[in-house]
């Protein structure tokens, strides 16, 4: 598999890389032909170095009309020096004179008091789920796959993928379908009396290389068939588990055996404090108390300051009243690093039998849809024209880079596969949250562009990697309250929505209308055509939501791959006109 996979890639990039740049009206064909004493002497790793011109000393540009899409030809491996000589050339922008992978920019965009910031709340951010789901696939597979292996695989490929993606902006982790899906292929496993472990890896082998094949040849275009109705839908969806997973947490502290009403009004307390101080300290920005830079700096920091006033509120508590009266759960840290159940790390591929090995094939399927359509709807939403981001991209496109992140995404699949860790793609309310928390501000508190970086991604999961790696962070954070976690979540799960379309139009159907802000829809649709669209939307939502927690969970990625199919039928159908449809599903 190995060799196969090694040998395509070479082959690519080789003959001819194509890496998601949308339709143009021409076509610029680029040939690279590097005499070997005009190979530069160095060259910065992908993705630190900022932007940079074509060199017409290595290139040679042509433009014909006849065509409609980008292509770069690498004319030989053999002398263009090295493979990252190749990526680096073959994935400019001829019209921006912009490199696809940028992220460190001049050295210092990541290193500032915001992104500092933005560091410590995503930390916790990315840390508790990670646990939280490390704690779920251990009981959905029999422990073969738990904490340890959630937080190392959090840990690793977090951070290469901040490094390398072309959207660095993008958080990876685990999320609910993944794990249901999980779920289901190790009862599969049981039924058909094979070993997990092995049958897990080999559907992530075949997983990984459809990913490939998807990445190399541009399969991700096929996202342009995806509309903000199914983008509302997703995020909408993803907010609504965040929201649902914090209050049913913090209701079971009330109904546990374990808890009492005094934990239960003190979890309640933690958590409402963490979220009330987050939202509204981060809105402060906006007021018109303190000065500017002491709004800014506050705001930056607001969801820190929740987690550290409620975790204080929560420790005084305990040391007031002793650990048997107001004693809260606390996050359930690994002790040691090792794999759950003491297995190796190395997953002995050869025990599972050769007919089952091609078998893995079929699962490996709706994997693969699973994790295109989670990694491909959340870097769409990332890259969201309002968050203005520019950097190696053309103005309010979505989808250039897919491409090279799906190759990461299965390239990272393929490792996780070998030696037993939980698959990751782009998490969605993780992913918001990090692009929020590095959103530029004018003087009047308007949003005005992103930090654009990888310190924070990198940084992030360097912190999560101490966790697992060192003994001290895992004592300190062993004190950290889950309420006041879920407290966070339900921050998290809350700060995605505004801006949402769906989500706009769902509260205001109990605004006043004379006196709420006007949409683009508001005056130029009926009300009657926009309640229609929402309640399909809605509808769509409750589905997906029973969908993922029904015994047919394995068939969520399906359930979400037919969006954009129902959308376009409700414009061919005519149940909704074209002319309607174009204003509430517009990209504007």
């Amino acid at each position: 598999m190995i060799s196969v996979i090694s040998i395509s890639l070479c082959f690519v990039l080789g003959t001819k890389l194509s890496w998601g740049f949308s339709s143009h009206s021409t076509t610029t064909t680029t040939t690279l032909s590097f005499a070997p004493s005009k190979i530069r002497p160095s060259l910065l790793p992908v993705g630190i170095s900022g932007v940079r011109s074509h060199d017409s000393r290595y290139m040679k540009t042509t433009t014909t009309t006849s065509s409609s899409k980008k292509v770069y030809r690498a004319s030989s491996l053999l002398n263009v020096g090295t493979i990252e000589d190749v990526v680096a050339d073959a994935v400019q922008d001829n019209d921006n004179d912009e490199k696809l992978f940028e992220g460190f920019g001049k050295g210092v965009d990541g290193l500032n008091i915001q992104c500092l910031a933005a560091t410590m709340s995503l930390f916790f951010a990315c840390l508790a789920p990670a646990i939280g789901f490390g704690s779920l696939f251990g009981v959905a597979t029999g422990n073969a796959i738990g904490s340890v292996e959630m937080i190392t695989s959090t840990a690793v490929c977090g951070i290469i993928y901040a490094m390398t993606s072309a959207q660095p902006m993008t958080i990876i982790g685990s999320t609910g379908p993944v794990l249901a899906f999980v779920a289901t292929l190790y009862n599969l496993s049981a039924k058909m009396n094979l070993p997990f472990l092995p049958f897990y890896a080999w559907t992530g082998m075949w997983t990984s290389l459809i990913l490939f094949v998807s990445s190399v040849s541009s399969g991700s275009n096929l996202v342009k068939y995806l509309t903000k109705f199914t983008d509302d839908i997703f995020s909408v969806l993803i907010s609504t588990i965040f929201v649902v997973e914090a209050v049913t947490d913090i209701s079971g502290t009330f109904t546990s055996p374990l808890s009492t009403l005094t934990k239960g009004l003190l979890s309640l307390v933690c958590a409402t404090t963490t979220f009330v101080l987050a939202s509204s300290l981060k809105k402060l920005r906006q007021s018109v108390f303190l000065k500017q830079s002491v709004r800014n700096t506050i705001s930056n920091f607001a969801p820190t300051i929740g987690v550290v006033t409620a975790t204080l509120i929560a420790r005084c508590a305990r040391v007031s009243h002793g650990t048997a009266l107001a004693g809260l759960p606390c996050l359930a840290m690994p002790t040691a690093f090792g794999t759950s159940s003491g297995r190796p790390w190395l997953i002995p591929l050869l025990d599972l039998p050769v007919w089952a090995r091609w078998f893995a094939a079929v699962p490996a399927l709706m994997a693969t849809v699973l994790l295109f359509l989670d990694q491909n709807i959340t870097v769409r939403l990332v890259n969201n024209p309002r968050f203005k981001m520019l950097k190696g991209r053309r103005e309010k496109n979505q989808t250039d880079g897919m491409h090279a992140d799906m190759l990461v995404v299965s390239i990272l699949t393929f490792l996780q596969s070998l030696i037993g860790l939980p698959w990751l793609v782009a998490a969605t309310v993780r992913s918001l949250a990090h692009v929020g928390a590095c959103q530029k501000f004018d003087d009047k508190g308007q949003a005005d562009g992103t930090i654009e970086q990888r310190v924070t991604g990198t940084t992030i999961h360097a912190l999560i990697a101490s966790v697992i790696l060192f003994r001290k962070p895992r004592e300190i954070l062993s004190n950290l309250p889950l309420s006041v976690l879920m407290g966070l979540f339900m921050y998290l799960g809350t700060s995605s929505l505004p801006g949402n379309d769906m989500w706009e139009r769902i509260i205001g159907v109990f605004k006043d209308k004379s006196i709420s802000p006007k949409f683009p829809w508001t005056d130029k649709v009926p009300t009657k055509i926009i309640n229609l669209y929402t309640a399909i939307q809605v509808a769509c939502l409750g589905a997906m939501l029973y969908v993922k927690s029904s015994p047919f969970g394995v068939l969520f990625p399906v359930v979400i791959a037919m969006l954009a199919p129902l959308r376009f039928g409700l414009e061919r159908s005519g149940i909704i006109k074209t002319e309607y449809i174009g204003i509430l599903d517009s990209e504007e």
